[in-house]
């Protein structure tokens, strides 16, 4: 045997193995929904969202959806069934068991270790949750959309846009109408956690801080916050103590790559972080998804910034005001992509 020659062929092996992965390339295709307006169950192709919003994964490959339009909370298995989790589709604020339970243009999404669905019921002002069989509850808010002053003392959010939860059960909640970042403790306590209340972009400490229409809400690992400050066009980053700094973006809406204030974005929504480290958002105003890196350099990950819905490798593909974005513990990247009705996966 030549040994010699055997080390030689699986050296070439390994440099091209190596050399295919670094020229990998992210790949966007349609996961779920035809593209027509509708709230059919079934099969990927067949099944139909109108104006999905919100988007996140399980430790099990399943996708849950707000199917923001529809006033439901959809799931979509590993194999790409699509099912009603819950919701009679009528607006509304019932609790309940599957479809008797209502919503009313619920936005945010988020899944605990146990399998519970926590839900940013948008038009309702409330925080909602639903169990692994379907159940839900109401865990915080009134049944009314905005604060009366000195009427009385019960924790109130105002059109709360995205939601997160942490290992330890903890909720935070991007407030949006209110410019706050809100956290609920396991036992239901509600407390400010960033934010004054009033519009600005003022980095700092807890309420010394300042938001203008927060959206999206995300952890990593380490329990930092990342914030899409939508109308400021910023991505903010909380530590754990609740320090709030600017990761990137500026002010001024536009599209720019770059680090920190370099970048620039237009009207970020969704955000998520991969295990990979880093932070991707999607950035509705330009039809793209964006990453970041821990330092805060942005990047272009998806999309051309035309509006469409063409499948294909990262920049050649196209989105229509992709809204959620969630990354399961593959590193897949799934999108809630609005005005397509559609469900997008990107991965390598």
């Amino acid at each position: 045997m030549n040994t010699s020659g055997t080390r030689f062929f699986f050296f070439i092996l390994l440099l091209c193995t190596s050399c295919d992965r670094q020229n990998k390339y992210p790949t966007i295709s349609t996961f779920a929904g035809s593209g027509i307006m509708g709230a059919v169950n079934g099969n990927a192709e067949t099944a139909s969202f109108s104006n999905p919003m919100g988007v996140t994964t399980d430790d099990h490959g399943n996708v849950y959806v707000a199917d923001s339009r529809n006033n439901l909370i959809r799931k979509i298995s590993a194999d790409g069934m699509v099912t009603t989790l819950a919701g009679s589709g009528a607006a509304g604020s019932a609790d309940g068991r599957g479809d008797t339970a209502s919503f009313f243009y619920p936005q945010g999404l988020a899944v605990d270790k146990n399998g519970n669905v926590y839900v940013a019921d948008t038009h309702n002002s409330l925080i909602r949750k639903i169990s692994p069989d379907g159940f839900v509850t109401t865990l915080a808010g009134q049944r009314i959309y905005h604060t009366v002053p000195g009427m009385d003392t019960a924790v109130r959010f105002d059109n709360p846009a995205g939601i997160a939860v942490d290992k330890s059960g903890n909720l935070y909640v991007a407030d949006w109408a209110n410019n706050l970042i809100r956290k609920i403790s396991p036992d239901g306590k509600v407390f400010n956690f960033a934010g004054k209340g009033s519009p600005g972009a003022k980095d700092g400490a807890g309420s010394s801080a300042s938001f203008y229409l927060p959206g999206g809400i995300a952890l990593d690992a380490a329990g930092n916050l990342y914030v899409t400050d939508t109308y400021n066009n910023l991505i903010r980053r909380i530590s754990p103590d609740g320090l709030v700094s600017t990761l990137a973006g500026k002010t001024a809406r536009g599209f720019q790559n770059g680090k920190g204030p370099a970048a620039s974005f237009s009207h970020p929504a969704g955000i998520t972080t991969g295990p990979d480290g880093n932070i991707y958002v999607a950035d509705a105003g330009n039809n793209r998804i964006r990453k970041i890196t821990p330092d805060g350099v942005v990047s272009t990950f998806a999309g051309s910034g035309a509006s469409g819905s063409s499948n294909g490798r990262d920049t050649l593909a196209s989105f229509f005001r992709p809204y959620g974005v969630a990354a399961d513990k593959a590193g897949n990247i799934y999108v809630a992509d609005y005005l397509n009705n559609q469900i997008r996966r990107i991965r390598y």
